[in-house]
């Protein structure tokens, strides 16, 4: 094997700060914590953090959360998928995130 996984006695290694994955897990759990901070979830996922498997594989870590949580998500995840959406694909009208 070459460059990333490169292959030295049979033992293949790999650096996190060399590793695509990393940085795609790493920017995409800063966004979802951003849109959580958002709708006033930031408390909600205590478990929330980028991670990488034993190929180097970027994972979000979302942990467990309570019921209530996962109520309040799922209306989150609601209300996004029926926002009529404009051309550029983004939600032509405003919500609050923070409502019930």
């Amino acid at each position: 094997m070459n460059s990333e996984g490169e292959e030295r006695d049979g033992i293949a290694r790999w650096s996190p700060l060399e590793n695509e994955g990393w940085y795609a897990a790493r920017g995409a759990t800063s966004a979802l914590r951003d849109v959580l901070t958002a709708a006033g979830l930031e408390k909600d996922f205590p478990y929330l953090r980028a991670d990488l498997n034993a190929f180097g594989h970027g994972l979000i870590e979302l942990g467990r959360v309570s019921p209530e949580t996962a109520e309040r998500l799922a209306e989150l995840l609601k209300r996004a998928l029926s926002c009529p959406q404009g051309a550029d694909g983004v939600c032509s009208s405003p919500t609050n995130l923070r409502e019930n």
